[in-house]
């Protein structure tokens, strides 16, 4: 009788913790599920948003060297598991980002004196003319990889 007893409690906890254990699995689920929809709207966000900046520097709307600056940085937070190489895929955009990346900007930039700045300028402005067609002729490419990346999701 006693074995009957404990037999049945231990059963009872046998399926308490089994219930348990579904519950936490199931709570797992859906935090991976959710986790997978941000990561897809992150995804989303970011190629529109190098999608947006592409256009804007096809249209002569923003700098060359500030479009590149933006889309290598956008491209390297990329939430993809396995991002392909991209200095290999668009090597004058990094070429021109690795050119331009030493110039001041923002604060620092407001702080040199104007003859520096006015120098800073001029030296950007006659890298970005050297970049200027190979970068735009990257631009297209890069555009399609990204309403790929959109279309997968």
């Amino acid at each position: 009788m006693l074995w009957a007893v404990l037999s049945g409690i231990a059963l009872l906890i046998i399926l308490a913790l089994g219930f348990y254990a579904g519950k936490l699995l199931f709570m797992l689920k859906q935090q991976k599920e959710r986790q997978e929809a941000a990561r897809q709207s992150r995804v989303a966000t970011i190629t529109d948003s190098i999608i947006v900046i592409a256009k804007a520097m096809e249209q002569q709307q923003c700098d060359l060297s500030e479009g590149v600056i933006r889309i290598v940085n956008l491209l390297n937070a990329l939430p993809i598991s396995t991002p392909p190489d991209f200095k290999a895929q668009y090597p004058n955009i990094h070429a021109l980002f690795t050119e331009v990346s030493g110039f001041a900007i923002l604060e620092a930039r407001q702080q040199l004196p104007k003859n520096e700045r006015r120098k800073q300028d001029i030296a950007r402005e006659q890298i970005e003319s050297e970049y200027e067609s190979k970068v735009l002729d990257e631009l297209p490419p890069l555009k399609s990889y990204c309403e790929t990346l959109i279309a997968t999701k």
